[in-house]
């Protein structure tokens, strides 16, 4: 993987990690994520203006097929992931869906877009996802782990998998800017979580002036991981950023520890030195 790309998703990882600990700290609201969507929208605007201005809006039916599909699976994410945290602890719902996500993206990556892929991509997406369950806590206490929380998680890696092969694509093939991309996302997840929203003044009133800064944290911080990650995905394969993007979860995991007071144990430990072990994998991996 080229050192560039490598930059943008660790860059990304530790910004993604961030903003999920603020999600799970807001899990009270009910409008959270169509409160983030709109600072995002009103936040991005003016650059995302700028590029529309200047390189225009895409035109071709297939671009705004693929931003369509951005944008539902976009939706279904951030509310699977939202589900997910109520349900259960960030380090069980976060490490399942980073590396189910990564898992089927870089099957799909191979199998639907012909990414190249060797025997060092492959130990990197193994040692990532081995990590991922050490991290996850899996290993010897599944008796005690919160189903739903396991499900939701893998509800919102499969996501994950679906709206990275799209954008991927969409950057890669059709030749989409990011940024538009990132923008139409929230769009449709503005869009469609209007009419709850406005159905529900009184309490979105209250949860907007309760979570205005998180809001806004996550509207400014979230778009830029992903923009990352897409430009990444201009410059390697996505059957390689996808994995890479799982350092998130070594973040994710000593944030909750000392932010969330979440235990950290030793095969959580382990698990992040396997993950971290993968990525290196990936970056060296020929293609």
């Amino acid at each position: 993987m080229p050192l560039l790309a490598l930059a943008a998703v660790l860059i990304a990882a530790v910004i993604h990690a961030v903003w999920n600990v603020i999600a799970k700290r807001a899990v009270g609201s009910r409008h959270f994520v169509w409160l983030y969507s709109v600072a995002s929208m009103l936040i991005w605007a003016p650059l995302v203006g700028y590029v529309l201005f200047t390189a225009g809006a895409p035109r071709q039916p297939i671009q705004w097929l693929a931003l369509a599909a951005t944008g539902v699976l976009h939706l279904a994410y951030a509310i699977a992931l939202q589900s997910g945290y109520r349900a259960a602890d960030l380090s069980i719902v976060y490490p399942i869906a980073r590396g189910f996500g990564p898992l089927l993206s870089f099957v799909g990556a191979v199998l639907l877009l012909g990414d190249p892929f060797s025997s060092a991509s492959v130990l990197g997406l193994a040692l990532v996802l081995a990590g991922m369950t050490l991290v996850s806590g899996l290993v010897g206490r599944a008796r005690r782990i919160d189903l739903r929380g396991v499900g939701w998680g893998l509800l919102t890696g499969t996501c994950i998998a679906g709206y990275t092969l799209n954008d991927g694509w969409a950057v890669r093939v059709l030749a989409i800017s990011p940024l538009i991309v990132d923008y139409f996302g929230n769009l449709v997840r503005f869009t469609a979580l209007l009419p709850t929203a406005l159905s529900d003044r009184a309490r979105l009133r209250a949860e907007a002036r309760q979570y205005f800064w998180s809001a806004v944290g996550i509207g400014a911080l979230a778009p830029l991981a992903y923009i990352l990650v897409l430009f990444a995905m201009r410059l390697a394969p996505v059957s390689h950023v996808a994995p890479a993007r799982e350092l998130a979860t070594l973040v994710g995991t000593y944030l909750g520890a000392r932010l969330l007071r979440e235990a950290v144990t030793p095969a959580r430990l382990l698990g992040a030195a396997a993950i971290v072990a993968g990525i290196v994998c990936l970056a060296l991996a020929r293609y």
